[in-house]
């Protein structure tokens, strides 16, 4: 890439609808220009979801910028996206500020609340252009949500707010693309429609001579040029924003794993190691499904744990769990799922809906207090301390609760010398306070070992995420117009 840059120069990436690629594109953007030479930093405005990550500055962030860092070679921040909300019912929501918690709202109150955020999201935005030399920007959901458009944050209102051009991805592998680009543009303004510089048509499968002709009349129906189309790319190892994969075919003799998805589901993403292994099947459990037989059952995090805990009672998975355990099944706990096991749940400041307290699962003899102060930070250990199976990992917390009780005297991890969770006596149960925990190469085959699959081969998730993110910056490279959508990065005369 050729030409001078300026700190300020900015793209931003809008998606006709959520899960049309935004994320991914964005990802995709920021390796090819690490790759040439250019520090790049990601951003996203507003995010809503429950993946979460501990940036390196200790604040908090959705998991989509801290991939999009890592494709952009930087150490994630705070300041790559200021707002974060977390959904702890349908209509209320953790409000994470600067990485940090800032309040629990209702849908309403955040709405009155919004208007005063624009000045800390261009902050973190200016903060960011003082130090690299472009921002790729991604937005939330689409700008075509009429209904959110007053003192938007996430879309045309940052556009228009910092003044950058838009590019607009639409996702044609489900359908009816054309329409929603050209659905979208009419929602905007007039000012809305001119910062919008083109398109992008994602996972396109077939034969790309058939749709020449739908690229044609886009573009002399809007004025303005499709900058390629993107293949639907199988296999890509990246974190997901918040929707669960879709549902793989079980092979024989696959080791099975059992997640029991609840309604506030949260870092689902630590299961990412185990799904994408080849002799390991994880299936995730909805709704009005039996908890299936499983030689391992995880509990992952959870956003509302008396709220979840209620869900999987009702679901008679708690039930299927006890039985599980009953016949020498293996269960792992992380974080909100590790509470779930003790003896109670207290909450009395109400941090995740009304003040009180609920029995827990009571197979672990601890109990736990919900407090306002959330703990974040990215953490070294070993699992399995002092044992023969005992592995590094690496991983980082996230959570409102304190945990106390005996159970915890015999530890399932050290975190920087630090005991954390519990192995319960009979070696069952494994709980922690600890996400990432199958990150690790080490400490996936330790874990797999102690659930009973002693031949399989751990995967190294970091190095089949870092591979993911070649292969996609490599299709961006081959199907995008580069030079013309990088054009809005140079200098401006």
């Amino acid at each position: 890439m050729t030409g001078s840059y300026l700190a300020e120069c900015t793209l931003m990436v809008q998606g006709t609808c959520s899960g049309a690629g935004k994320s991914t594109l964005v990802a995709g953007l920021c390796r090819v220009l690490a790759r040439r030479g250019i520090r790049v930093a990601p951003f996203k405005p507003q995010n809503m979801s429950l993946n979460s990550a501990v940036a390196a500055d200790g604040g908090e962030i959705a998991r989509a910028q801290a991939l999009q860092a890592q494709a952009a070679r930087v150490a994630p921040r705070s300041d790559m996206n200021p707002v974060l909300l977390k959904p702890t019912s349908d209509t209320r929501a953790q409000l994470v500020v600067a990485g940090r918690a800032a309040a629990e709202l209702e849908a309403n109150a955040y709405q009155f609340r919004k208007r005063g955020l624009l000045a800390a999201v261009l902050e973190a935005f200016a903060r960011l252009h003082a130090d690299f030399d472009a921002v790729i920007v991604e937005g939330a959901g689409s700008p075509a949500e009429v209904n959110l458009r007053a003192d938007d944050i996430a879309n045309m209102g940052f556009a228009e707010a910092a003044d950058c051009p838009v590019l607009l991805v639409a996702d044609i592998d489900r359908g009816g693309a054309f329409a929603q680009i050209v659905g979208t543009l009419d929602c905007l303004s007039e000012s809305e429609r001119a910062r919008v510089v083109g398109f992008v048509i994602n996972r396109f499968r077939g034969e790309r001579s058939l749709l020449a002709p739908g690229l044609e009349w886009l573009e002399a129906r809007t004025g303005k040029p499709v900058f390629g189309v993107l293949p639907f790319l199988l296999g890509l190892a990246l974190d997901a924003e918040d929707a669960l994969p879709e549902r793989s075919e079980a092979g024989e003799g696959m080791f099975r794993v059992a997640v029991p998805v609840y309604p506030r589901i949260s870092n689902h993403t630590d299961l990412d190691p185990l799904r994408l292994h080849p002799r390991v099947e994880v299936r995730f459990v909805g709704p009005a499904e039996p908890l299936p037989g499983a030689d391992l059952v995880v509990l992952p995090g959870s956003k509302n744990v008396r709220a979840d805990l209620d869900f999987l009672t009702a679901q008679r998975w708690a039930s299927a769990l006890l039985k599980h355990l009953r016949y020498g099944g293996k269960l792992v706990a992380l974080c909100g799922g590790m509470q779930m096991l003790g003896r109670w749940i207290h909450d009395p400041e109400g941090v995740e809906g009304e003040p009180g307290s609920r029995r827990g699962l009571a197979v672990l003899d601890f109990e736990t207090t919900l407090e306002t102060k959330k703990h974040l930070r990215n953490v070294e250990g070993v699992l399995f301390p002092g044992s023969a199976l005992e592995a590094p990992f690496s991983g980082y917390e996230i959570h409102m609760g304190v945990s106390h009780g005996p159970a915890l005297d015999r530890p399932a991890a050290l975190l920087g010398g630090r005991p954390d969770g519990a192995l319960s006596p009979d070696g069952q149960i494994l709980a922690t306070y600890a996400h990432g925990l199958f990150d690790r190469a080490e400490a996936c085959a330790a874990l797999l070992s102690w659930a009973g699959f002693e031949e399989a081969k751990a995967v190294d998730w970091n190095a089949r995420r870092e591979a993911s993110l070649e292969r996609l910056a490599n299709c961006v490279e081959e199907n995008l117009q580069l030079d013309s959508i990088l054009d809005y990065l140079r200098r401006k005369e």
